[in-house]
């Protein structure tokens, strides 16, 4: 019954969403609905067989989120939603997604002032934790004053100053034993000087290696206490805002690659991270390429920890889960992931076969679709994921849809999966029609 008067609600309010696009909402990010997905009202985009792609929420005016981006499901059908805020520090926020009796969404925000809050998560404490720029805090979500609970969990981050080219945002995961995997991004796009020459130290390396380009590991320290200095983990890994970690241990990171001016190239790529493992960055992309500005003797490409497969170039993944949901069977023990990236290999969510350890299954001599058609082959011999895409028809079509900007990714107690879209400021839900 709840997603019945939800589907209705929101078919009101399109039409609310329709008037007042061009005064709150660029018509080009409007999502149009029709008919209903799993309870709720339908987008028009074109999905795999067997799934919809239903509307929760757009946002229009100054109720709810500027930037959605990570999503947390609560007990009881509430979610908790970072929001970006915009690519300035100061103007984040973490609000409280609620439903009324008529499905309408309802928003509380319960801090603000933060600094681009992305990962959203429940830590092995059952605390709510949440990553800024520069810092980890966590809050209570269902204090009376949520904001007063906010507390700093480990501060001084890097937070690359805000300069072009830079990575800054934070992200987690916690480790088996509860520690904490901290993504701190590169400062730079290839640690290049202004004439395109590489910035090195004494040994020939990249000025920047020593404290960016990380994941960096914070000890658990028991009740919500982590070591505020840390050891490194992993490093050569540019932006690694989608990290996740497998049951059986496994830790896989997603690498959004250097953004060279072509389309076709470089390609991303998803990396098992090992203690200790130097990934590439700045000095090699794809298998064993040296990136313009660092001539082969300095690159050293066949040193690096090779990527487990390739993915399309300038897909951006921003977010991988594995699906242990009821819906979808036939997706369970998949990796969910998002590909964000403006260009023609992104507005996409795939679904990867892996194996016992949660590694991705990879072919070679694979292709990746591009919009508005076609698709392009990877490099000879190069392995690529396996799996498929659920989103085939997330391109931009007028007057209907936007091109996807797919985010971050959760699976509601139901098994639909619930995604943030933070360029058309919506939130959306993967359900059965």
């Amino acid at each position: 019954m709840f997603y019945k008067i939800m589907t209705a609600w929101i078919i009101a309010a399109a039409a609310i969403v329709g008037a007042t696009s061009a005064a709150a909402l660029e018509p080009a990010r409007a999502y149009a609905v029709s008919g209903e997905c799993g309870g709720m009202a339908a987008t028009r985009v074109v999905m795999a067989p067997g799934l919809c792609l239903g509307l929760v929420w757009q946002g229009v005016g100054t109720e709810g989120p500027r930037m959605p981006r990570g999503l947390l499901p609560l007990a009881g059908g509430d979610w908790l939603v970072t929001d970006l805020g915009g690519w300035e520090a100061g103007r984040g926020a973490v609000w409280r997604l609620s439903f009324a009796s008529d499905g309408a969404p309802r928003w509380r925000r319960l801090a603000r002032g933060l600094s681009m809050p992305h990962t959203v998560a429940r830590g092995p404490d059952g605390r709510i934790y949440v990553s800024e720029m520069n810092r980890i805090l966590t809050l209570d979500p269902d204090a009376a004053d949520p904001a007063a609970t906010v507390r700093t969990v480990i501060g001084d981050l890097p937070d690359n100053r805000l300069h072009d080219n830079r990575h800054p945002l934070s992200s987690f995961v916690f480790g088996g034993n509860g520690d904490l995997l901290v993504n701190v991004g590169a400062p730079s796009d290839r640690c290049l000087d202004a004439a395109g020459k590489p910035r090195t130290n004494a040994r020939g390396a990249c000025v920047e290696e020593a404290t960016t380009a990380q994941v960096r590991r914070h000890a658990y320290l028991g009740n919500g206490r982590w070591a505020e200095a840390s050891t490194v983990f992993a490093s050569g890994l540019r932006n690694s805002i989608a990290l996740v970690r497998h049951a059986s241990g496994t830790i896989l990171q997603a690498e959004n690659s250097v953004d060279l001016t072509t389309p076709a190239h470089p390609f991303d790529e998803v990396n098992v991270l090992r203690q200790g493992g130097q990934y590439g960055w700045p000095y090699c992309v794809d298998l064993q390429t040296p990136l313009p500005g660092w001539p082969a003797r300095q690159a050293r490409c066949g040193e690096r920890d090779q990527p487990v497969a390739l993915l399309p170039p300038h897909a951006a993944p921003l977010d991988m889960i594995y699906y242990e949901g009821v819906m979808f069977p036939e997706l369970r023990g998949r990796l969910l992931m998002t590909w964000h990236g403006y260009r023609r290999t992104a507005g996409r969510i795939t679904a990867v076969e892996t194996d016992e350890a949660g590694v991705p299954l990879t072919d070679v001599g694979g292709r990746y679709a591009i919009y508005p058609r076609g698709s392009l082959a990877y490099p000879a011999g190069a392995p690529s994921v396996k799996g498929k895409v659920l989103t085939p028809g997330w391109d931009r079509v007028a007057g209907r849809q936007p091109r996807g900007s797919p985010v971050v990714m959760a699976v509601a107690a139901d098994g639909s999966i619930w995604v943030t879209d933070d360029r058309s400021r919506a939130i959306l839900r993967i359900a059965r029609p």
